[in-house]
């Protein structure tokens, strides 16, 4: 079994990891938020629609920032299980430290299915949005028969919002697959971590 030295404990890892991913989820979640809500204000009023509704990509969006706040409060439950961790009298048995872990795992993983359905339903949108313009170029505005439709640049926004999400997304599940190798692996507060104390 590995072994770790008393100054990279696991309430360490779980302290360091967990405000590290919660204070990187919370900047993007503030972002998305606010975009969030701007394109839905947008999409009510149909003479600023841009490209047509799609919604699809609504609810998933809504589903991914539902995803990403449950793993924002997860990483901060990370922090507070540091302390419980670091205390031998409220220290939780080792298996409920790798359940916890894995939670966060697998929460992770759902938030990075759901980031990468929605780019690939944007970014096919656009494709096909620019399959039907002109072939010698990109008008802003269409101006030919049928409903006006444009691409602005709040939909390049939004595509590089949920980039950066989906970015933050890997983070968190490299961090939350970093904290249940920690856990399952020899530490100083659990020298063996799959035997009772």
């Amino acid at each position: 079994m590995l072994k770790s030295s008393a100054d990279s404990g696991l309430a360490r890892a779980f302290s360091r990891l967990g405000w590290i991913g919660f204070w990187m989820q919370l900047a993007l979640w503030l972002i998305s938020i606010g975009l969030t809500v701007y394109i839905f204000i947008l999409d009510r009023d149909p003479s600023l629609a841009t490209r047509g509704a799609f919604t699809l990509v609504k609810y998933l969006t809504v589903a991914s920032l539902v995803v990403i706040t449950f793993t924002m409060i997860w990483f901060y439950r990370y922090t507070m299980l540091a302390g419980h961790i670091a205390d031998p009298d409220r220290r939780p048995p080792a298996s409920t430290i790798r359940r916890i872990a894995g939670t966060g795992v697998a929460a992770s993983m759902v938030g990075l299915v759901f980031s990468m359905l929605i780019m690939v339903f944007e970014v096919t949108q656009l494709f096909l949005h620019f399959l039907r313009a002109p072939k010698a170029g990109v008008p802003v505005i269409q101006t030919t028969g049928g409903p006006a439709s444009w691409v602005s640049a709040g939909d390049i926004l939004n595509l590089a919002v949920i980039i950066l999400l989906t970015f933050v997304e890997v983070v968190v599940l490299v961090f939350s697959l970093w904290l249940l190798f920690r856990a399952s692996t020899a530490s100083a507060e659990y020298p063996h971590p799959y035997y009772p104390e």
